[in-house]
């Protein structure tokens, strides 16, 4: 098996690479934007190959982080003006109804041949 990314993990770092600054796109929404992979496929697609695009921009439901890499996504959404939710957890959390970006499109597939 070789390392290269497939067709739907090329779709999924395709998608991730066209969020804007400051907004970001749950697991479950490019999942959904693509028909396939569900949120834990884009999870590992973004493990794998997603550190060759804005991975902090990609997140969990509820506007988590994502997991193990909370003090890196912070700096950059900061850095970025991402709006982040106050309160307990002050700070730790993307405003969803703020942030999330809805303006994707599915990638186009290339012509055959």
């Amino acid at each position: 098996m070789s390392g290269a990314p497939s067709e739907f993990a090329d779709d999924v770092l395709e998608v991730v690479d066209t969020i804007p600054e400051g907004m970001v796109m749950t697991y479950g929404d490019i999942a959904e934007l693509l028909g396939r992979g569900g949120a834990r496929g884009v999870g590992n697609v973004m493990a794998r190959y997603g550190s060759d695009v804005p991975w902090w921009r990609v997140i969990r439901s509820g506007g988590y982080f994502p997991q193990g890499l909370e003090e890196e996504a912070l700096a950059h959404y900061r850095e970025e003006g991402t709006p982040l939710v106050r309160g307990q957890v002050d700070g730790r959390r993307v405003d969803l109804a703020r942030a999330r970006w809805l303006g994707a499109r599915p990638p186009v597939p290339p012509p055959p041949g």
